[in-house]
């Protein structure tokens, strides 16, 4: 008799050439997401220096919550589109505006234009990570979905990685933090071209994936667009009622979000943490703060995804295991780095960012896998939306708030065992999700 939680062997099917070539085409999408807006991170000393008006942490901070602010309305609405017309075109479009939207920040003069180049950055932005991670949960089946979730993640911590070099860039006379950015936003607006001639969509049965209950007619002549907006609401509305009338999905919404507080933090203020409490180089302080932890995590969501795809041979919770074991990492690893200016000691900090790498690596490559057991696959993409905008929103107060209280004084110990103590809840939320039949191999019903 077969254990109770064994995946039925429907779930099992091979998985295609294209499905694999879906990754490496989204790969260095991932880099250039997090690189272009990592970057700024290391190179704070230098931006402040060259914009004056940014004046103090305060506004710096309310600059990096303003990005996180607006990416997280508009995920939602970028995970919608996604799911409802094509994942194709919102990734290629989001990648050529958040592109040329980077090029252009390393032109502003002002605080003013430099927030409003973050906040336009967070626009586009939002449109592609929900869309690339349902696409690649499309075209991947439950046994290798983690897999290929945590190659595409290894993207993004390349990206992080890459940006904390930044800081040494910034320091170069005959480059500066200007170039940077012109030639980050060049890069993406040239690869944007080809990416839309050889990336497509799933296609089931001879048709592109769309939402049931879109009219024939409506794909014939449209491509998806409804015919009245007053149509449109009731749709969004079903599919808000069935997301959010599932408790497993609204424990998956604070799961990600809580430890995110932390990582926002962790990710944006970290260079300047290490060159303040230990007083290092704009460049080292950078490399510092990236390097170690992007890279543990970038091994470790490697690891974590045959982990968590073999754990599902053996159970439909693997992924949940896989993932809860990440958050306890994570705890021990922020009370190493809060305590560790006091204690004087770098190693303990970077050891604590290890640390970090390796719990997030197994956290991170099984958000999306984790949220297909718990939603059909046309509502993956708005799914992902809706817990991007609500990680994203708390991140955004959670850099504001952190740089109000270091112009306070606030110890960083205190911080950073507040972050630990959420990491724990955290652990508990993530084991109380139970997986569900959403349809994977047979049409979705309407939401």
């Amino acid at each position: 008799m077969s254990h109770p939680d064994t995946l039925k062997p429907s779930a099992a099917m091979p998985t295609s050439r294209y499905a694999w070539t879906v990754v490496a085409l989204l790969f260095p999408v991932a880099l250039l997401n997090y690189l272009d807006r990592q970057m700024i991170a290391s190179m704070k000393v230098s931006v402040m220096r060259d914009i004056p008006s940014v004046g103090s942490e305060e506004n710096w901070g309310h600059m990096l919550a303003q990005f996180k602010w607006v990416y997280a309305v508009f995920s939602p609405i970028g995970g919608y589109i996604a799911d409802r017309f094509s994942k194709r075109y919102t990734i290629c479009a989001s990648l050529f505006v958040w592109s040329a939207i980077t090029w252009w920040t390393g032109h502003v003069q002002t605080f003013d234009e430099l927030l409003l180049a973050r906040s336009l950055m967070g626009i586009s932005e939002a449109f592609y990570i929900p869309a690339a991670l349902a696409l690649i949960a499309d075209h991947h089946g439950m046994l290798t979905r983690s897999r290929a979730v945590s190659i595409h993640q290894m993207g993004i911590y390349c990206g992080v990685i890459v940006g904390g070099f930044a800081g040494y860039l910034a320091d170069a006379p005959s480059l500066g933090w200007r170039f940077a950015f012109d030639i980050t936003g060049l890069m993406g607006v040239l690869y944007a071209v080809p990416l839309l001639m050889l990336l497509k969509d799933k296609w089931r049965g001879g048709e592109v994936t769309i939402p049931a209950g879109v009219s024939t007619d409506q794909r014939a002549t449209s491509r998806g667009f409804v015919r009245s907006l007053v149509d449109e609401v009731v749709k969004i509305l079903r599919t808000l009622w069935t997301l959010f009338s599932n408790l497993s999905f609204i424990l998956l919404v604070l799961y990600f979000t809580l430890p995110a507080i932390a990582a926002w933090v962790v990710r944006d203020w970290m260079p300047a943490i290490l060159q303040k409490e230990f007083n290092i180089s704009q460049g080292h302080a950078g490399v510092s703060a990236a390097l170690y932890w992007q890279a543990a995590a970038l091994v470790a969501a490697v690891g974590a995804g045959v982990l968590a795809d073999r754990w599902m041979r053996r159970t439909d919770r693997g992924r949940i295991y896989v993932s809860a074991l990440g958050m306890l990492l994570i705890v021990p690893a922020l009370y190493s780095v809060g305590n560790a200016p006091s204690a004087g000691s770098f190693p303990l900090a970077i050891f604590g960012l290890i640390l970090f790498g390796i719990g997030w690596g197994f956290f991170d490559c099984n958000n999306m896998p984790i949220l297909s057991q718990v939603v059909g696959p046309n509502l993956r993409a708005t799914g992902y939306g809706i817990m991007n905008f609500v990680s994203m929103m708390a991140g955004g107060i959670a850099d504001w708030t952190f740089g109000i209280m270091r112009d306070r004084g606030v110890a960083l110990n205190s911080i950073f065992t507040s972050f630990a103590g959420v990491c724990v809840l955290s652990t508990i939320l993530v084991l109380l999700i139970r997986p569900r039949d959403t349809g994977e191999n047979r049409s979705q019903a309407s939401p």
